[in-house]
């Protein structure tokens, strides 16, 4: 009797950045990444928005260089269109990651805790999705009023590329000018807790970091800010992955 022949299989069932993504693991990544992202970002564009204190010829110069960069070479403005795609493109998979990450915590423990304290984590951290639609709704508000001139304006008062003019004016009007300050400080909020767990999601800081000994450490989950606990001196003698340490069942040391 002939030998049957063996069927070949493949590692991956399905496509692998499908299967990534449906991991919490992956989402976490695609926050990370796309965080990153936009981190550069708000950097660049704050070392460019600081040419307002140079004067008016210096920001609105500034302005027109960003829509004539590569040019004859790019059509006006095609590269500034590419970096707002890929920004827009960020902050989508960002939200979308953060809602399914957030569900997907809600759907692990469906019941609430009779009591929950808050044990070494930080504002930043607890009020992480606050921020974060606090800086959906700026960004919305942001493109309509500076980049658009739709609102904050009175008929005639926005001036298309006259960025110091229309700064000036904008922020004329005390209610829109404390808005911009409540949403810069809910950015410092989410910067500070987004960038400590991208750096931890990536695997570039952990507990080794900053902790030594055996004794019990306590941990929190990034985004419920609920108690876990881990210890230095596992079975195995080293750590676990930073996205594995979310038990709430005590580790043996």
């Amino acid at each position: 009797m002939a030998a049957t022949e063996a069927i070949p299989t493949t590692v991956w069932r399905t496509n692998p950045v499908a299967a990534l993504w449906s991991t919490m693991v992956g989402k976490k990544v695609v926050m990370a990444v796309t965080g990153a992202v936009l981190v550069a970002f708000v950097v660049g564009h704050m070392l460019g928005n600081l040419k307002i204190f140079l004067g008016a010829d210096a920001i609105d110069t500034y302005a027109v260089f960003l829509r004539t960069m590569g040019e004859p070479l790019v059509p006006y403005s095609v590269l500034l269109w590419v970096v707002r795609i890929v920004l827009l493109t960020c902050v989508a998979l960002h939200i979308t990651a953060a809602v399914q990450l957030t569900r997907m915590n809600w759907a692990a423990r469906p019941e609430s805790y009779d009591t929950k304290q808050s044990i070494a984590t930080t504002y930043a951290a607890r009020t992480t999705r606050w921020s974060g639609v606090i800086l959906v709704l700026f960004i919305v508000y942001h493109l309509l009023h500076l980049t658009a001139g739709r609102v904050g304006f009175r008929a005639g008062e926005f001036q298309h590329l006259s960025v110091y003019h229309n700064v000036v004016t904008g922020f004329s009007v005390w209610y829109v000018a404390l808005f911009y300050v409540v949403a810069m400080a809910c950015l410092c909020l989410h910067l500070d807790h987004g960038i400590w767990s991208a750096l931890q999601t990536l695997g570039w800081n952990d507990a080794r970091s900053s902790h030594t000994g055996g004794t019990p450490l306590a941990s929190t989950t990034a985004e419920e800010g609920t108690t876990s606990w881990t210890s230095d001196s596992s079975a195995s003698g080293t750590w676990a992955p930073a996205w594995r340490r979310t038990s709430f069942a005590p580790a043996t040391g």
